[in-house]
């Protein structure tokens, strides 16, 4: 709303025709376009388009953000291909099992010393 208020001060009226990112003459701008662009900015500190989603994806996954919702965010077809790619980051994965056992465990001994 503020883009189109903005627009109007100018004496521009967006329409079906307008864009919100354009190339220099004001022509649509490609997504591949938009794609090389910043690849060639991120070229000087070696990083790739690739590398920032990857990137992504484990901060995502190390502060515990659920798989599913990693998932959705970079597109994968299934949770298994994110987990497939991913799991190697969730080592307290095998630790929080083993926390789960032990209270089921504790839960079944004093379920047992209840009704023995």
């Amino acid at each position: 709303m503020v883009q189109v208020q903005e627009l109007l001060r100018l004496g521009v009226r967006a329409d079906n025709d307008w864009h919100v990112v354009t190339q220099a003459d004001g022509s649509p701008l490609r997504p591949r376009s938009l794609t090389h662009a910043v690849s060639e900015f991120l070229k000087e500190w070696r990083i790739t388009l690739h590398g920032l989603r990857h990137s992504h994806a484990s901060h995502m996954l190390a502060s515990k953000i659920h798989p599913k919702v990693v998932q959705e965010r970079l597109g994968h077809s299934s949770i298994a291909i994110t987990m497939d790619i991913y799991s190697h980051l969730m080592p307290n994965m095998q630790e929080e099992a083993t926390s789960v056992d032990g209270a089921l465990r504790a839960a079944i001994n004093k379920r047992a010393d209840d009704v023995g």
